[in-house]
């Protein structure tokens, strides 16, 4: 379901990476170059137009994203979320997006959560990572939650995965804009791997960078 909210810039600031703090929740870092291998490294942001995804006409288990019904408008992040309703059946590239969401930022605030979306739709379109949602996402050594060029089981019907394919569908349609527009890395806040690169914010439990 398609959804365009007005824009608010969401009040997040930048933090001390020293204020750093661990959780099992999200996968410890991004390699800052796609040629890493760590087992550890994970993914980051950028902002894009967005690709219209296939005619729902034409394949049923396809959102149309472009011939939608007319913008949805909202005074948060966490009401625009609780205006999606969760689609029975979802196009596999807003699934691939969903899950990364999912893993990466599942207990996270929405703007957490809507930061990771972000990272996965920048790598797709920055020429530099692969030209798919779901390429970004099971590119080997890049997500610590793919194994075997798999995704691990989601509880589909949870509140969780509800909130991640609302925030997935947000970020697609580029509904709700976020602190860190052109980022394409990120890493936890409890690890200092010391890049060189611009750091652009810190989102909940990671910090991101361009």
């Amino acid at each position: 379901m398609a959804a365009v909210a007005i824009y608010s810039i969401a009040t997040l600031t930048f933090t001390d990476a020293s204020a750093a703090f661990a959780s099992p929740l999200i996968a410890d870092m991004i390699q800052p170059v796609p040629a890493q291998t760590s087992e550890d490294a994970v993914s980051s942001d950028l902002d894009v137009p967005v690709e219209t995804l296939a005619d729902a006409d034409t394949d049923p288990l396809q959102i149309d994203t472009q011939n939608a019904a007319p913008p949805l408008k909202a005074e948060s992040l966490t009401q625009l979320v609780a205006m999606h309703d969760h689609p029975a059946q979802i196009d596999e590239e807003t699934r691939c997006l969903a899950g990364a969401v999912y893993f990466e930022s599942k207990g996270e605030t929405l703007n957490g959560q809507l930061a990771v979306a972000k990272v996965v739709i920048a790598r797709r379109d920055s020429g530099r990572f692969a030209n798919s949602l779901c390429g970004v996402v099971y590119q080997p050594s890049q997500f610590s939650f793919v194994r075997g060029g798999k995704m691990p089981a989601i509880p589909t019907s949870s509140r969780s995965w509800s909130e991640a394919v609302a925030i997935a569908q947000i970020a697609l349609n580029d509904a709700w804009e976020s602190p860190v527009e052109g980022a394409l890395f990120f890493h936890a806040r409890h690890v200092s791997p010391g890049w060189r690169m611009q750091r652009l914010a810190a989102v909940d439990n990671h910090i991101f960078y361009r």
